[in-house]
């Protein structure tokens, strides 16, 4: 009878292993995929951000020739048009630069997903 209490508690260490094992690979290939995921995401919050500098650098030179048209004219109709415009476009690039920075906070990036499957991962092995 003792040999074959040996032979069922090597199966049964060698089931748990290969089990941890798995559960190991399919949680470090969950994180894997996550972080990919939160990459892609950053570099779609970049691209935003350039955006943004590009907007903003043609609202800073639209203010400029505003503020140039209005003080030469006097006669305010152009010069506050492009007054108008210069306002709009750094107001985009102020929304677009605001979202982008929110996206790119660390919190945002982290395997969170992951972290709670290997939480209640870890829960189910101390409770068998």
């Amino acid at each position: 009878m003792e040999p074959h209490k040996t032979e069922s508690t090597t199966s049964l260490l060698s089931t748990i292993v290969d089990q941890l094992s798995a559960l190991i690979r399919a949680e470090l290939h969950l994180a894997r995929s996550e972080v990919d995921q939160n990459l892609r995401r950053a570099g779609v919050a970049l691209g935003m951000i350039v955006a943004a500098v590009v907007l903003l650098m043609t609202a800073l030179n639209v203010l400029a020739a505003a503020l140039s048209a209005g003080l030469a004219e006097l006669g305010l109709d152009p010069g506050w048009a492009a007054l108008i415009v210069g306002v709009a476009f750094a107001g985009i690039a102020w929304a677009l630069l605001s979202k982008g920075l929110n996206d790119l906070k660390m919190s945002s990036l982290a395997p969170s997903r992951t972290a709670e499957n290997v939480k209640r991962d870890a829960r189910a092995v101390k409770g068998a």
